[in-house]
């Protein structure tokens, strides 16, 4: 009698990120993977705000990082996703069927409540927007690539709005490499507000050194408000979750992001798995988890785990999370690396300088780095501390 061989498990992973990538790799050699993006570039976020102030390369060819893995690259954006029937539609006019769906559309500057909203991401107006005002001088860290190009054409006076590690990366980059550019920081509270009270005297100290003016207190509705010559936003991130409510999962009101239990399936469809900003995720030690790629990497790894145990039979297991510190780029001769406890609040010791530099360079390198060793071995990725199995 002929045994019946067993069909592969059907994975479809929504968003070419971290943590996206990281899935997909990871799960390749145990299913069907279809990896959806529109890009045939893997982007280094974490590197945006040296994009702006002029880096040349801040990508990868995902077709490089993908080949020999046996993981499909669908260049398409999803357009729908019906959780009854298991399935993706795709702008492209393909449908995906899929067994396990996993959700890592990311996140994007979130522009509500500002008259910036309909602002193109690519650094242009939306057709209704009005021929002249601050729709033209508008940029986001998403944008960085259309804002460099403004920056060359010409000084002038930066404004840029919020003081958040984004805010504070942005303006000491582009001030140290732009210096005919007067550059000004503000927040509606204290700059680097996470950070701890030595963090936060080293990130004063090297703006004040690259003459970027820090106005606390400040808070900024549009960008007219702002008063510069270009205004680049870097307030609070949003899910991209559009997607997801729509088909009817369970999103939080505020960040967009899905809520997902322990193992990260989303609550109600334990076949949709969220992993990265996309997912609401917490652990006991850890409480809620911020937006960043050093939660994008494990959570994703973790996603790729539980979905594998699922096609062993097991139960998946919960996330497991600690955080422990915080990188900050002050330009490309200096830095701050910010020790953490597990649940994200800032302990006194800091590493700052040229030190702190070298050390925040090598962590973003380390990011690429292990997303490489997935592809080759994702086996063995997932053992690695800090990425989980």
């Amino acid at each position: 009698m002929k045994s019946v061989a067993r069909q592969r498990l059907r994975v479809v992973v929504l968003g070419g990120g971290y943590a996206g990538t990281m899935a997909a790799l990871r799960l390749a050699p145990y299913a069907q993977v279809t990896l959806v993006d529109p890009s045939d570039r893997f982007t280094e976020r974490v590197r945006l705000h040296e994009l702006a102030a002029g880096r040349p390369v801040v990508d990868h060819s995902r077709a490089a990082m993908l080949h020999g893995t046996g993981i499909e690259h669908l260049a398409a954006r999803a357009t729908a996703l019906d959780p009854d029937a298991r399935a993706v539609h795709t702008d492209c006019g393909r449908t995906l069927l899929y067994d396990r769906l996993v959700y890592t559309l990311g996140s994007h500057t979130d522009l509500r409540g500002t008259d910036l909203r309909g602002t193109d991401l690519r650094g242009t107006a939306p057709s209704d927007a009005p021929a002249r005002g601050p729709w033209e001088r508008a940029f986001t860290a998403e944008s960085a690539a259309a804002l460099h190009k403004r920056l060359r054409d010409g000084p002038g006076t930066l404004a840029v709005v919020g003081g958040g590690l984004t805010g504070i990366e942005m303006a000491a980059e582009i001030a140290e490499s732009h210096p005919g550019w007067q550059v000004r920081l503000l927040t509606g509270g204290v700059i680097g507000a996470g950070l701890s009270a030595r963090g936060r005297e080293h990130v004063r100290t090297v703006l004040d050194r690259l003459h970027v003016r820090v106005e606390e207190g400040r808070r900024i509705a549009d960008g007219d408000d702002a008063d510069a010559d270009a205004v680049l936003w870097t307030g609070a991130m949003m899910a991209a979750g559009g997607l997801a409510r729509d088909a009817g999962l369970d999103t939080d009101p505020v960040t967009g992001r899905i809520l997902v239990d322990g193992a990260l399936r989303s609550a109600g469809h334990p076949d949709i798995y969220a992993a990265g900003d996309a997912a609401a995720a917490r652990t006991p030690r850890a409480g809620a988890l911020r937006m960043a790629c050093a939660t994008a990497l494990p959570t994703g790894s973790h996603v790729a785990g539980a979905i594998i145990a699922e096609s062993r039979g097991a139960a998946p297991r919960p996330l497991s999370y600690a955080f422990f510190v915080q990188c900050v780029s002050l330009g490309r001769h200096d830095g701050l690396i910010q020790s953490l406890r597990a649940d994200d609040t800032p302990r006194e010791r800091v590493l700052t300088g040229r030190p702190a530099a070298r050390v925040k360079e090598q962590v973003v390198r380390n990011a690429v780095r292990v997303l490489r060793l997935a592809a080759r071995r994702p086996d063995i990725a997932g053992l690695i501390p800090g990425i989980g199995r």
